[in-house]
């Protein structure tokens, strides 16, 4: 009888081992699918950035006269700017301010190409880079994604690229790149938002705001709802609690802050490009359309 009973707890034991057991691996299962649904360099909506992003209002490229394509960044045009030729691995660690955009020198390696040719300095911002015998590629103001998917993407037999720098800050660089004057005040982006898309009271706003503002306090301030069914009562009022004030960033989403494992983990059974509007920040144009098609099981989370 004693052996009968320590056999029934050996066997408990392993069954309760094995339900733990399980559920780890379920629990794993589930935030690796929901850290492959975060942003990164290539995530379902954001493949190839560089078919996305388009510079826009450069007063610092000149074009070639036969066609339209572009000769590349003229740095006879600002004593800040300059070209040096770099390893395609320069040693430098690359940085950006919150709106993951304007890529600078954060740091360099002492030994590595960058340092040592003598002209680069901590701060400066990165232009453009160039292969040989291939058109350059424009990175001014480009988003972090775009710059480093631009160098992944080089020639496998690419051993170096012509790069050009600016010497001074965003701002400085923004005024130089814009032709306009600077101002102590914050920069304006342009939030379009689409409500009803695809609806017969389909209708177009847009809305001047400061960089880095938030979407659901930018639509919920103009009147316009964010939440489906009995949430736009019951919400939790952008505290991150409900999960329901989903959007869909059509245009732009390389200019939001990167989601987050929680957020990614509550959209994990929806589109890539789809965000909880109370912690997506935009930095730079976007659209945004409310009230997106989603599973039945989000709309009273």
């Amino acid at each position: 009888a004693q052996l009968n009973w320590e056999m029934k707890k050996c066997t408990i034991v392993a069954i309760r081992t094995s339900a733990i057991l399980i559920a780890i691996a379920v629990n794993l299962l589930h935030h690796a699918q929901a850290f492959r649904g975060c942003s990164s360099y290539a995530t379902d909506n954001r493949v190839s950035p560089l078919k996305k992003f388009r510079i826009q209002n450069t007063k610092l490229s000149k074009t070639k006269a036969d066609d339209d394509s572009s000769e590349g960044i003229d740095i006879s045009l600002d004593e800040r700017l300059y070209r040096v030729r770099l390893s395609r691995a320069p040693g430098i660690e690359w940085g950006t301010d919150l709106s993951f955009s304007f890529v600078y020198v954060r740091n360099m390696d002492p030994t590595g190409p960058a340092f040592q040719s003598g002209l680069i300095e901590e701060g400066d911002q990165l232009c453009e880079i160039k292969e040989d015998g291939k058109d350059p590629i424009n990175l001014l103001g480009a988003p972090f994604d775009y710059v480093m998917d631009a160098f992944a993407t080089l020639g496998k037999n690419t051993r170096e690229v012509d790069a050009v720098f600016f010497h001074g800050s965003k701002s400085d660089l923004k005024a130089v790149t814009t032709g306009s004057t600077q101002t102590d005040g914050p920069e304006m982006i342009t939030i379009t938002v689409i409500k009803n898309k695809g609806a017969e009271d389909e209708e177009e706003v847009k809305f001047q705001v400061p960089e880095g503002s938030n979407i659901r306090e930018v639509c919920v301030n103009n009147g316009i709802n964010v939440y489906q069914s009995i949430t736009r009562w019951t919400n939790c009022k952008g505290k991150q609690l409900c999960g329901t004030c989903i959007v869909n960033i059509a245009e732009g989403s390389l200019f939001t802050n990167r989601k987050s494992m929680d957020e990614a983990s509550t959209l994990r059974e929806n589109p890539d490009s789809y965000r909880l509007s109370c912690v997506t920040f935009a930095y730079g144009d976007v659209t945004v359309e409310t009230f997106p098609p989603i599973n039945a099981a989000q709309w009273t989370r």
